[in-house]
């Protein structure tokens, strides 16, 4: 995760940015991030695709984001790191 992380905080639309893993049914597991935009002046399907098209290109495809979420703030401890757990049981049935 950290390293899809990295990429996305460079990404020009996206101010921070979280990678958690995701069940899936094909291949086990596949990454999703959780992003936060610098500005929202875009429809956010649109911009989805272009972030995820933009990982696609410089990652491998074992690597490629296959979900991702909009969220206003990425939560974080008080020494500032990623509440991973916190993003992970938000895509929990409940």
């Amino acid at each position: 995760p950290a390293e899809l992380e990295a990429l996305l905080v460079t990404h020009p639309a996206v101010l921070d940015a979280a990678v958690v893993r995701k069940a899936d049914e094909e291949a086990g597991e596949v990454p999703k991030a959780f992003i936060v935009l610098k500005a929202d002046d875009a429809s956010k399907s649109t911009q989805a695709e272009a972030i995820m098209g933009w990982v696609a290109e410089r990652v491998a495809p074992h690597k490629r984001i296959r979900h991702l979420e909009f969220i206003e703030q990425i939560p974080k401890s008080a020494s500032g790191k990623i509440l991973r757990r916190v993003l992970m049981d938000r895509d929990k049935p409940r």
